[in-house]
């Protein structure tokens, strides 16, 4: 069947960005045929996370901890998290803005679904970038640049 995989069948890519972000993941959803949800497993060392905190403005995300412990930031609150814990983070702002920190000695393991909602706007609360992408362009600025009328330089 086209639309069933097991995790110990995925190809892990790995990537990292500075001292902070490492991760092995998976982009599964079109793997299985998905149309309007992504999937990912993410595999996040000690010590690291996979993503900057963040929140989305059109695309709900759900995470079910496969194994491991770890953090969540969400909006102002921080928790902790384990093994079959769900996570729900809605679409919002800063209050929905949300981060997996592996804060133990041993792998964090998640998958992430998402619903696959163009165009996107994300807010990075920590850095004050806002990103807004539709998957064939992706435009970044900073927030700190406030905001610009409509109408500037059309008139």
């Amino acid at each position: 069947m086209k639309n069933v995989i097991n995790l110990d069948q995925l190809n892990l890519e790995h990537g990292a960005k500075g001292d902070k972000f490492e991760w092995r993941s998976a982009r599964i959803g079109a793997l299985l045929g998905a149309r309007t949800l992504g999937y990912s497993y993410d595999v996040v060392p000690p010590g690291k996370r996979a993503c900057p905190f963040h929140s989305h403005r059109a695309q709900e995300e759900m995470f079910f901890i496969v194994s491991g412990t770890g953090t969540l930031r969400y909006g102002t609150e921080t928790r902790r998290i384990r093994a079959g814990d769900v996570i729900c983070c809605p679409v919002g702002g800063p209050e929905t803005a949300h981060q997996i920190v592996n804060v133990s000695d041993d792998e964090l393991r998640f998958l992430s679904i998402s619903t696959m909602t163009d165009p996107e706007i994300c807010e990075y609360p920590d850095s004050g970038k806002i990103v807004a992408y539709d998957g064939k362009w992706r435009h970044s600025t900073e927030s700190a640049s406030g905001n610009v009328d409509y109408w500037k330089g059309e008139v």
